[in-house]
């Protein structure tokens, strides 16, 4: 789920004592560079003449090609695309293996993204995003995602699957900035995991490591993530420090992860590998085995339900930026960005209006509890209430493509 943005740039502006010969990182995936034409180099080179070293990006109005044509709210599935990692985990007595099987869930997601490091559209104030999954087994999941704020922005979430008592709750704040040749992106915020048969481990805390676009001066542009997340539950007293390693210039690998579990003081098991391709842990008597093989097991994605356009409203994610997602897919960018204006233009006329009427908007499905954002339902402990009840919370009245209820699904 990378939150950047894509394109590379093929010696847009080149500094003195730059080398001649700047080339892609000879390690780097394939799908994470591409090149741009001489126009879009252009307009490259015009936009980073307006920046600054360490200025926040936030309000900076990127070109249309260099956008990944889905919402930052839908972006967010990426992490609930291999749920079988999760489901069980509360019928493991071993609380390590449940932490570590809540860690499986999590890095499991970082690999899946577009062709380059494409950048999502930014969700407008109050724009959501709503999906099903139907499981194999006849089971089901349910996601909704919110923009409750603009300014900051703050993008809330919310997933759960009744009948395989998992449940994930979060919050992005997601911050960028102009660094020279690159441009960072902090991804504030965590995920919160629930496993709802094992209510006595209360919550499972995720944070986000932060994404560096590289070479956006000169050379080709790649992507990396960067720095540390934490991973911990305070009732067991499990806590993971895992390093996603950027490319030394002298020395190291691409999408390089290690990281170190520890319960209370006593060192565990380590975990070590790629984000893109295999992943392993190792205990603290040496066994070793793999928590994700993304060459393997990366398009073993569960599939989801959306909603037609024609039967959403008008402020979800796919109806809201449709016009704008056919321009990029028809590449025609003229018309992309026609789209993308009006969209933005409609927000602000918006906002101009509430503050004129000193009206504060009011999050739809989430409210804000001392700084975290959770939804607005109190979920039913019975597996098949708990489903109804999400249903009706998330669909109040049922799209005519919905199908069947859930109430009789197991």
């Amino acid at each position: 789920m990378m939150g950047l943005f894509n394109q590379a740039a093929q010696k847009v502006y080149k500094p003195r004592g730059a080398a001649d010969d700047d080339k892609v990182p000879d390690d780097t995936e394939p799908d994470d560079t591409s090149i741009l034409d001489e126009n879009e180099g252009s307009i490259i080179a015009s936009l980073i003449s307006q920046l600054r070293v360490g200025m926040d990006l936030h309000k900076v109005t990127f070109p249309t090609f260099v956008l990944e044509p889905r919402s930052m709210l839908e972006r967010i599935t990426d992490f609930m695309s291999h749920p079988d990692l999760l489901f069980g985990a509360e019928n493991c007595d071993d609380p390590e293996e449940r932490f570590i099987r809540v860690l499986q869930y999590y890095l499991a997601g970082w690999h899946i993204k577009p062709k380059g490091v494409k950048k999502p559209y930014n969700p407008v104030l109050g724009e959501f995003f709503r999906c099903r999954y139907d499981y194999p087994d006849g089971t089901r999941g349910f996601y909704i995602a919110e923009q409750v704020s603009h300014h900051p922005p703050v993008s809330a979430f919310y997933y759960v699957s009744p009948a395989n008592k998992v449940c994930v709750v979060g919050e992005l704040r997601p911050k960028s900035k102009f660094l020279g040749n690159s441009v960072s992106t902090t991804m504030e915020g965590e995920n919160r995991v629930y496993l709802l048969g094992r209510p006595e481990d209360k919550e499972y805390v995720i944070s986000m490591p932060n994404m560096y676009a590289r070479g956006i001066l000169w050379g080709k542009m790649f992507l990396e993530l960067g720095d540390s997340c934490m991973a911990k539950n305070e009732q067991t007293g499990h806590y993971a420090d895992i390093q996603f390693k950027t490319k030394g210039y002298f020395s190291g690998t691409y999408n390089a992860i290690q990281g170190r579990i520890r319960r209370g003081n006593t060192e565990t098991g380590e975990i070590s590998g790629k984000w893109s391709a295999v992943m392993e842990y190792k205990n603290s008597k040496g066994e070793k085995r793999v928590l994700f093989d993304a060459t393997k097991d990366g398009q073993n994605i569960a599939p989801k339900w959306v909603a037609p356009e024609e039967e959403q409203e008008t402020n979800e994610s796919r109806r809201l930026w449709s016009r704008l997602t056919k321009a990029i897919i028809a590449k025609d960018m003229d018309a992309a960005t026609e789209a993308k204006t009006a969209v933005e233009e409609t927000q602000r006329e918006q906002r101009r209006h509430m503050e004129e009427r000193g009206e504060v908007h009011v999050p739809r499905f989430f409210q804000e509890r001392g700084g975290r954002w959770e939804p607005k339902l109190q979920l039913p402990s019975d597996p098949q209430e708990a489903v109804q009840a999400v249903e009706r919370f998330i669909w109040p009245t049922l799209p005519p493509s919905y199908g069947p209820s859930s109430t009789s699904s197991p």
